[in-house]
């Protein structure tokens, strides 16, 4: 057992680091092929936010390991409005535009109602197919929106800043001075180390599970979930101390919106036809009402306050009991 815990704090360590690196890696390579701005953040660096939960997912699906990849991607949705949201409400209050609120949020939201009426289903080929094309045009509609958007310079001082910005773990010579072939591949060897570390987090939390003798479904939720979700809970914090609220609820919401449907799409593939991936019904309830819920806080008066952050906290320390019917 020990050793096992120690091997999935590894994959989760090399997890983190490798997918930091995939994100900025295809970004910059991005830029430099000259692509949009717009689809750069909104699909490059969106997308790529949400890799840990997706590769993580779609490995644990594939090894059979179905509750681990179901409630990975519950537990993160959860984990994102309520651990997430609350801690940075609680470093200072969330502010949003109306415009965020009427667009991206419901957007998100349905997401993760189509997410869970085909999670409850059963996560298959069909459901596969569905969530994939529902992926495909969230995206062309995000796209869309950004392009719409009045503020594109600021979205593009945004990504060039990020792309300027240092991996964790890089290296001391400037993003300038690197040489061309530098940044593929760096977003190879990332995409590599994640799919590494999430055959090592998956095997051994499996493995931790059955000698526990607990159900997938509770690791998935619990270890796994915080596990994947901290490179949004570092986001999270680093937005707040900028005053940069907007970004914050664009990303923890844009992530969920890409849980559901591109990581859901994974595992159904994955899982096939042959044995599809549930969970409880109360979990999926409460991972609804709780999008719901965050929705309806931002939308009273468009600002989170400390004792609002504290409540959604609260909302996730709820959620816990039901991994027992779950």
């Amino acid at each position: 057992m020990p050793v096992q815990i120690l091997l999935a704090v590894a994959g989760l360590a090399l997890l983190t680091v490798a997918a930091d690196h995939l994100v900025l890696g295809s970004s910059r390579l991005a830029r430099r092929l000259r692509i949009s701005p717009v689809v750069v953040g909104v699909v490059v660096i969106g997308f790529g936010t949400s890799a840990p939960e997706l590769l993580v997912s779609g490995v644990a699906a594939a090894r059979g390991d179905t509750g681990i990849a179901v409630g990975n991607i519950v537990g993160s949705n959860i984990l994102n409005l309520t651990l997430i949201l609350g801690v940075a409400a609680l470093i200072a209050p969330v502010a949003v535009t109306s415009e965020v609120l009427r667009r991206e949020v419901p957007l998100a939201v349905g997401a993760v109602a189509a997410f869970a009426l085909l999670a409850w289903a059963g996560l298959g080929w069909v459901t596969g197919t569905v969530l994939a094309a529902a992926t495909l045009g969230a995206l062309a509609l995000l796209v869309r929106w950004a392009r719409q958007t009045p503020g594109n310079q600021e979205l593009a001082a945004d990504v060039a800043e990020f792309t300027e910005a240092p991996a964790a773990l890089d290296v001391p010579t400037p993003p300038r001075r690197l040489p061309e072939w530098f940044e593929p591949v760096r977003a190879v060897v990332g995409l590599a180390g994640v799919l590494a570390g999430a055959q090592l987090l998956v095997a051994n939390a499996s493995a931790i599970a059955a000698d526990l003798g607990v159900s997938q479904v509770l690791i998935g939720f619990t270890v796994v979930a915080v596990g994947t979700s901290l490179p949004e809970l570092v986001t999270a914090v680093q937005a707040q101390r900028h005053d940069e609220s907007e970004l914050l609820v664009g990303n923890l919401f844009g992530s969920n919106l890409f849980n559901s449907l591109a990581a859901g799409s994974v595992v159904g593939f994955a899982s096939g036809a042959a044995e599809s991936a549930t969970v409880g019904v109360s979990l999926l309830v409460a991972m609804l009402l709780i999008g719901g819920f965050a929705w309806a806080l931002l939308r009273r008066g468009l600002t989170l306050t400390r004792v609002e952050g504290a409540v959604l906290l609260g909302a996730y320390a709820l959620t816990l009991p039901m991994l027992l019917s779950g």
